[in-house]
């Protein structure tokens, strides 16, 4: 016999990609070997203002996929605790693990993307390595393992020829403003809330983009191209994305692309190296087809 009707009210999950790194850790451990750690955490969003962090050590005769998915399966049901869904895509930079890493998302049926549009891992990592792994028994000083490496060797290609659009310019936009971009018409890209304390009045550098015709198919294509960041070398303006491509985006006058250099690293000194990309059909509408927030990273090495 049903003594009571009522169910419990459904709660809101918070939704969330994920971002991943599994790796060997500049700590050696008591038994000899390298310490093996899963880190894992959140994309920002505007959706809300949390984050969510879990590590795992792993021990080092059991780096396999077997024991990853286990940890992802544990990291799900850790977030759930805390009020968080099951993610649909993680991203992970690490390309030497990828055989693994996709293997174990697979297993526990979540998409996986290679890209390094993960900046709050990188943050992340970054504070592990300045401010808890120092303080830990075993730790050695130097790179025990790859980190990230912006400066990938691969040679820039040109950009395809449907999507140079038909005309560019390199611009800059305030800080206060790209506080605001939430609230902007975009029909695709990529935007995240900025959490450090800077002036609203600080200027970053980006790329802008005009195609009267195809700026959807533009935006369409930057989007799955996962752009990271742009960076001068020589006298070209290269656009990073993904896990290791370059796009070569244009040739700029010698003495332009001085100036710009200077700029983009005052920028990356002071500004946490943001930057974006907005895709428009003219300057003259204010609505983009394509807008990304970008950050220049550099991990500590």
């Amino acid at each position: 016999m049903k003594i009571n009707n009522k169910t419990e009210p459904s709660l809101e999950l918070k939704i969330s990609d994920w971002e991943l790194d599994f790796y060997s850790r500049p700590i050696i451990e008591s038994n000899g070997k390298k310490r093996w750690e899963l880190i894992i955490c959140s994309t920002r969003s505007y959706e809300t203002e949390d984050i969510f962090h879990w590590n795992k050590k792993c021990p080092a005769n059991e780096v396999n996929s077997i024991w990853l998915t286990k940890a992802l399966n544990e990291a799900i049901n850790d977030a759930k605790k805390e009020g968080w869904a099951k993610p649909s895509k993680v991203r992970f930079w690490r390309s030497s693990m990828k055989s693994i890493i996709k293997k174990s998302l697979e297993a526990a049926s979540i998409e996986s993307l290679v890209s390094r549009r993960t900046y709050n891992l990188f943050d992340r990592i970054e504070f592990l390595e300045k401010e808890i792994y120092p303080k830990e028994k075993g730790y050695v000083r130097g790179v025990l393992a790859p980190t990230f490496n912006s400066k990938i060797e691969n040679s820039p290609q040109p950009l395809p020829e449907a999507v140079r659009g038909d005309a560019l310019t390199i611009s800059e936009i305030s800080i206060g403003e790209l506080k605001s971009a939430q609230n902007w018409p975009i029909e695709f890209g990529d935007i995240f809330p900025i959490q450090q304390p800077l002036d609203n009045n600080q200027l970053i550098p980006g790329l802008r983009l005009f195609s009267k015709d195809r700026s959807l198919a533009l935006s369409a294509w930057f989007s799955c191209l996962e752009p990271i960041k742009l960076i001068i070398l020589k006298n070209q303006l290269i656009l990073e994305g993904s896990e290791n491509d370059k796009w070569l985006v244009t040739d700029l006058p010698e003495k332009d692309a001085e100036n710009l250099s200077k700029k983009f690293l005052e920028n990356k000194n002071n500004s946490f190296g943001y930057q974006f990309i907005s895709i428009q059909s003219t300057p003259y509408i204010e609505k983009f087809a394509g807008f990304w927030i970008l950050r220049d990273i550099e991990l500590i090495s």
